[in-house]
């Protein structure tokens, strides 16, 4: 989806990032929850779901000024008159309403960084208006009833279903979108191997292999001693926007068992390809892994397409009303693929490729990428390791099915069926 030339990897990054000249109000606020998103480090599904909140509350407060449109939670019960509905109106609405969202999403920002922007913009941010002839007091309410709506959607976002006196404004929270599941619901996660203890290609001594059931994730330790953690293993409980529990059964039906649990043969081959992959290691395919990693850190794979979208906005020139209706779609398509994709991942804790290449390889030679600063060589089959930059070599995740297809496929579809193109059509030199 979206056919975008590699050799432009390189400058996508500056270049969508430092795009916020002619941009819409909409596509504003969607860079600022992404800053957000890098300051807090939460998960792919936690992130996907604070975005499709974000612009709810955006949505909502803007189709109070729309002639038809109906809010997500508010419906049409705000609308107002024609001589409202000027560019003016739903840019404060929508500001007091993201603004509210984000706030609640993000409590650490709202201490300074949030208040800046709205301040940048000349709106007040301590106004608590709730009078609705006004866009802020549409911007508010609007907020207000989706956050409401949002509380007990079993994201855990407060940490309360884990701990009773955790509260969303707890600053920090180590509680927030903890697993709290258990008997009554799922079993709590617990993972079928013990932790692989951090090795790379360049690790002096031996790499023990110490996989139980090479079928499963094995959480890694990372050089600081870190242990992983499943990233919410629970979230097949999140409601979603507009899935069904029978949508669920559907997408399970439609999901083929994983290669690997196909048989010894389908395994073996799954790790001869992947350590083929990693013979083949060149400048562009490390390229491509360090643009589309999305780390601790990073805006996450939802983030990711939120700079895509930001740069169709100002490639199309859209208008507030088509930013506000593309960023709601994308977004809470992105959020219901999470939780089917983490629905997923729970239900087949599928083995991630550095397990099931250890284990079949331990004792023996194989050429593959040899470590920070080392090129292809021959190294021991116990100590092969992706390509990826950062504390740990995979994410914190079982591997099937992949999360930024999920989240990628689910994004591009809306902003093919929104644009009529599957064509992104970024040219760095013109960009410039």
């Amino acid at each position: 989806m979206l056919r975008i030339a590699l050799k432009n990897i390189a400058l996508w990054a500056t270049c969508l990032l430092s795009m916020t000249a002619g941009a819409t109000i909409v596509s504003d606020w969607n860079n600022t929850a992404l800053a957000e998103v890098r300051v807090a480090k939460f998960g792919p599904p936690i992130v996907a779901r604070a975005l499709a909140i974000a612009h709810t509350c955006m949505y909502d407060a803007w189709a109070t000024y729309d002639q038809y449109a109906l809010g997500a939670v508010v419906g049409g019960s705000m609308r107002r008159p024609a001589i409202e509905r000027t560019d003016a109106n739903k840019a404060k609405a929508i500001s007091y309403a993201a603004y509210r969202c984000l706030a609640n999403l993000y409590p650490a920002g709202a201490l300074a960084r949030l208040p800046a922007v709205m301040l940048s913009l000349g709106y007040d941010p301590t106004d608590l208006s709730t009078d609705l002839t006004t866009p802020q007091g549409i911007g508010n309410v609007a907020a207000i009833a989706i956050i409401n709506a949002r509380l007990n959607d079993g994201s855990n976002q407060c940490g309360n279903l884990t701990n009773p006196l955790a509260s969303c404004d707890l600053i920090p929270n180590p509680f927030a979108y903890s697993d709290y599941t258990g008997p009554d619901l799922l079993p709590l996660y617990k993972p079928r191997n013990p932790p692989m203890p951090f090795c790379l290609p360049t690790t002096s001594g031996p790499c023990p292999v110490n996989t139980v059931d090479p079928n499963h994730w094995q959480p890694l330790i990372n050089a600081a001693g870190k242990t992983q953690v499943f990233v919410a293993p629970f979230w097949k409980q999140v409601t979603p926007f507009a899935l069904t529990e029978d949508s669920f059964e559907q997408f399970d039906a439609l999901t083929p068992v994983p290669n690997f649990l196909q048989g010894a043969s389908n395994y073996l081959a799954d790790v001869e390809f992947t350590v083929a992959n990693s013979q083949a290691l060149d400048l562009g395919r490390k390229l491509i892994v360090e643009y589309w990693a999305d780390g601790v850190g990073t805006v996450q794979p939802p983030g990711h397409w939120g700079l895509f979208a930001q740069f169709v906005s100002q490639r199309d020139n859209h208008s507030i009303d088509q930013d506000v209706q593309m960023f709601f779609a994308m977004h809470n398509a992105s959020f219901d693929a999470g939780i089917v994709g983490w629905r997923l991942k729970r239900k087949y804790d599928g083995v991630r490729p550095i397990t099931a290449a250890r284990y079949l390889a331990q004792g023996a030679q194989v050429l593959a990428w040899g470590g920070p600063g080392r090129p292809i060589e021959p190294i021991a089959g116990e100590k092969w390791a992706p390509y990826n930059p950062g504390d740990n070599p995979t994410p914190s995740i079982p591997g099937y099915i992949s999360g930024h297809s999920t989240f990628s496929f689910a994004s591009a579809a809306v902003l093919q069926a929104f644009t009529g193109s599957d064509d992104f059509g970024l040219n760095p030199a013109i960009a410039h």
